[in-house]
């Protein structure tokens, strides 16, 4: 790390980015200088135990940056005070009775922004200042059949590299290289009760991770009367009903033929 150029894993501690810091530890791909977590707060216990997994197996440093209290804490008053929410894509139903979804915020507040402020305090960058010299590689964990996620970034002095894509690597591919080196392979990063979960997402929480499906149903609960603003119905499923009451059986389960696999979600903030 030189004062003014760094190299940078933006961290989800899922699949995709925990493969690449783990490359780099191994010397597949070049080294970066430190890797950057951002907590929502709201993440499964796995996830955090396997954050720690990582620290221990990576010879770079790891940061953790958290906005606040969290996203599960600026709901919490949200819906207690009528305080702003950087609101998650819950699915609504509006006092006419019509269908929506709200506009994420969520993941520039609590993941976006922390990591771009610690970018500018490891470059030595005061509150205001303009970067002149400065300048920071960023990696980002998309792999090859995500090419759809991919964005440059907003500012001037950070570069998004994929080096997944560079290498055409599909998630899949990360998967078998964790196994294949003998790496335990991460859960999926995203909140507990973030809506993008698909059936088979919420299917794992509810029979692997106790304590965040108590969470994920006391959220949805919570948010069921909206905050400040919001005048709709919320729920963190799209079927818009409790999410203790929904059927998240498979096909199998209901008799349906299946076509042999189980697709994998990619995810939509963590990766």
């Amino acid at each position: 790390m030189t004062p003014n150029k760094i190299t940078v894993l933006s961290l989800g501690a899922g699949v995709q980015s925990s493969a690449l810091a783990l490359m780099s530890a191994e010397g597949e791909l070049p080294m970066v200088d430190c890797a950057i977590f951002a907590d929502t707060g709201a993440e499964s216990q796995e996830t955090y135990d396997y954050l720690e997994y990582l620290k221990e197996r990576v010879p770079y440093p790891v940061y953790l940056v958290k906005e606040k209290e969290g996203l599960t804490k600026m709901i919490e008053e949200g819906v207690r005070n009528g305080t702003r929410v950087a609101q998650p894509p819950m699915f609504a139903v509006t006092p006419e009775g019509d269908n929506g979804q709200l506009l994420r915020v969520c993941t520039d507040e609590f993941k976006i922004k922390p990591v771009r402020r610690k970018v500018r305090e490891l470059l030595g960058l005061k509150k205001g200042q303009r970067a002149k010299d400065e300048h920071c590689d960023m990696w980002i964990g998309i792999s090859l059949d995500e090419v759809q996620r991919m964005r440059l970034s907003l500012i001037r002095y950070i570069k998004h590299h994929f080096p997944l894509i560079d290498k055409g690597i599909r998630r899949g591919g990360c998967l078998e290289w964790l196994k294949a080196r003998g790496y335990k392979l991460p859960p999926r990063s995203a909140c507990v009760y973030c809506p993008y979960h698909r059936n088979y997402e919420w299917r794992r929480i509810r029979d692997n991770d106790k304590e965040g499906w108590k969470e994920a149903i006391r959220v949805d609960h919570m948010v069921r009367g909206g905050w400040k603003g919001i005048d709709s119905t919320l729920y963190v499923h799209d079927e818009r009903i409790p999410l203790e009451e929904v059927d998240l059986s498979t096909d199998e389960d209901r008799g349906q033929m299946t076509m042999g696999f189980v697709q994998e979600c990619s995810g939509m903030c963590g990766n």
